[in-house]
């Protein structure tokens, strides 16, 4: 493998962090050109810490999008945290993203760990495009060159694609040399059935309200797969009954338009004819236990 690389091939990790909502999963998927982070306009909708892999012949870029920081109230939201500062320590690149409506000051202790970080901060303004004026940007960059003096500021929109290439030109410059850590042809780190279970969680995530979303975990239990289709069973486990009988819907119909919107993304990011058979059970209390949070995938 190493044999068929240049000699100036670069490579490292390069870590998006932020608070809920400003835009940081529509960033990386961007990046990466795939779409790795489901994105809906609720908060906290990544839980794990997902890493995205760009490949030239040049370079390997990992990226890895991050649950928004938060104070964390119950255990889930602990271990989502703990994803969150685990990337301040193992980047060689590292994005802070926020936007043109949130506070800067919102979470200003993790801000100020971001500030005495050694490794290069790029630190990206996101959403523009709703900003009035060209005096309201500049006064903004001048609010963050005060709070985070040492990184380099890039306007950007996501959802437009606005200023992406040069963000993504500036983060290859800042890469160190380095064979890479994966292989050529890996996307993600993460399996398959991670993935589905993602896709799952964003139509609970679109077609609920209120406590229900946040209160549901995907499991898929059976993955079977062949030359043009795949089997997927998956399990939506739930707190409480009441939120079962919601999540079902009268005569299951809100259950079947869950599994018809997941079954069309799941196809076409399989490019295979899917079967998905969905199921609600019961876990009272999951996102405390540390039990049912490490079989979920949240604690090591």
């Amino acid at each position: 493998m190493a044999e068929e690389l240049n000699d100036n091939h670069r490579a490292g990790f390069v870590n998006i962090v932020g608070n809920p909502n400003v835009g940081k999963s529509t960033l990386m998927n961007e990046l990466v050109g795939e779409r790795m982070s489901i994105i809906t306009a609720k908060a906290q909708t990544t839980r794990h810490r997902i890493m995205g892999i760009v490949n030239t012949a040049d370079y390997q870029i990992v990226f890895s999008d991050t649950p928004g920081v938060l104070s964390p109230k119950y255990k889930l939201q602990e271990s989502m945290l703990n994803f969150s500062e685990g990337a301040l320590t193992d980047a060689d690149v590292l994005l802070y993203v926020t936007d043109v409506v949130e506070d800067p000051t919102k979470n200003a202790e993790f801000l100020s760990r971001v500030a005495k970080e050694k490794v290069p901060v790029l630190l990206v303004i996101n959403k523009i495009d709703l900003l009035k004026s060209q005096a309201d940007l500049e006064a903004l960059v001048m609010r963050w060159k005060e709070l985070l003096p040492n990184a380099e500021i890039f306007p950007t929109s996501a959802t437009e694609r606005f200023n992406v290439n040069n963000l993504m030109t500036r983060i290859v410059e800042l890469l160190p040399p380095s064979p890479p850590y994966f292989g050529k042809d890996a996307l993600t780190d993460k399996p398959a059935r991670f993935f589905v279970t993602e896709i799952i969680r964003e139509k609970i995530l679109l077609n609920y309200d209120k406590e229900v979303p946040y209160s549901t975990e995907v499991l898929v239990e059976k993955f079977d797969e062949k030359d043009n289709s795949i089997h997927i069973m998956a399990v939506i486990y739930v707190e409480r009954d009441s939120q079962k009988g919601i999540l079902i819907g009268k005569g299951g119909a809100m259950l079947k338009r869950v599994g018809s919107e997941a079954r069309k993304d799941i196809e076409k990011f399989f490019d295979k004819r899917i079967f998905l058979e969905l199921y609600v059970k019961v876990e009272p209390n999951w996102r405390n236990r540390e039990n049912k949070l490490r079989s979920f995938g949240y604690i090591e």
